[in-house]
């Protein structure tokens, strides 16, 4: 990307992403514990909105390591069922073991393109959830139709996505530095990233748009807490390709340069000895 990118190539975005996440899948994974501290209390709101209780058939899209498919789960218990897809064939091997190790078998995986969901049984699930992975669907309209008629009658989308960047300086402040020492220009219209829904009235009407009915959005305030900002740095040099994906046009020396600056900003969370980084999901539900 440069300062004249007047397009964006969906095609070419989605083979980039689909790399780094094959690439980043043990990280996450990883990471598992982490996200279940950060997000665990946001997704049990999520799962609540969606109204997924014991025997529900539920669909997680976009569902990565599958942290947030395995407490869907555990609420469904045996005589529910949680189908798991993501674009990264890679990642969803984790999220099966996991599933093992937890002793799940109401959980199955599926490799699928979240804007293609036409691909799954039409009106076959009482509730879709999709933690961040929406922000990040090029044809967000596209993925919300499809997570739509795959719901039964009065079933529930739930999406859990991040506020404005002023609210998630934890991410925003890497995003800001990369995008200038990159020289990288604002985000075209309509362009996929982590804040690309982050306002309420956007939010609302991309579901609204989606034929949704009853659209409810609660904001959750989510702080990322780790033992410092070397950590959180850490965890987002391993994790977080869309950062990877900003960074791309630079050369080894120029990433480290970032890197370092990057850490330095986010030291401004750290008060004493711990790491505290501001986050801010909102979570929208609409019924069919």
């Amino acid at each position: 990307m440069n300062l004249q990118q007047t397009t964006f190539d969906p095609d070419s975005y989605k083979t980039t992403t689909l790399q780094q996440w094959n690439a980043a899948a043990g990280a996450w994974h990883r990471w598992g514990p982490l996200l279940s501290r950060w997000l665990g209390p946001a997704t049990e709101i999520m799962l609540d909105m969606a109204e997924i209780t014991k025997g529900s058939r539920v669909l997680d899209v976009a569902a990565g390591a599958g942290e947030q498919s395995l407490a869907a789960a555990r609420r469904v218990g045996e005589q529910g069922e949680v189908l798991a897809t993501d674009l990264s064939p890679t990642i969803l091997e984790y999220a099966q073991r996991s599933a093992k190790l937890a002793g799940l078998d109401n959980i199955s995986t599926c490799c699928i393109d979240g804007e293609h969901l036409e691909e799954l049984e039409e009106s076959s699930f009482d509730a879709v959830i999709s933690r961040v992975g929406l922000i990040y669907f090029p044809d967000q309209q596209k993925a919300l139709e499809g997570m739509r008629n795959s719901l039964r009658k009065d079933g529930k989308v739930a999406a859990m996505v991040y506020s404005s960047a002023d609210r998630n300086g934890f991410f925003s402040v890497p995003v800001s530095i990369i995008r200038q020492r990159a020289n990288l220009p604002p985000p075209l219209p309509g362009q996929p990233g982590p804040f690309s829904l982050g306002d309420e009235q956007v939010l609302e009407q991309a579901f609204t748009e989606a034929g949704f009915k009853d659209v409810q959005i609660e904001k959750v305030d989510a702080p990322v807490r780790l033992d410092s900002a070397s950590e959180c740095l850490q965890f987002e040099q391993e994790s977080f390709g869309a950062l990877h994906q900003m960074l791309s046009g630079l050369d080894d020396a120029q990433k480290d340069e970032v890197w370092e600056e990057i850490q330095e900003a986010l030291e401004q969370y750290e008060t004493q000895g711990q790491f505290e980084g501001p986050c801010e999901m909102l979570i929208a539900v609409g019924s069919r």
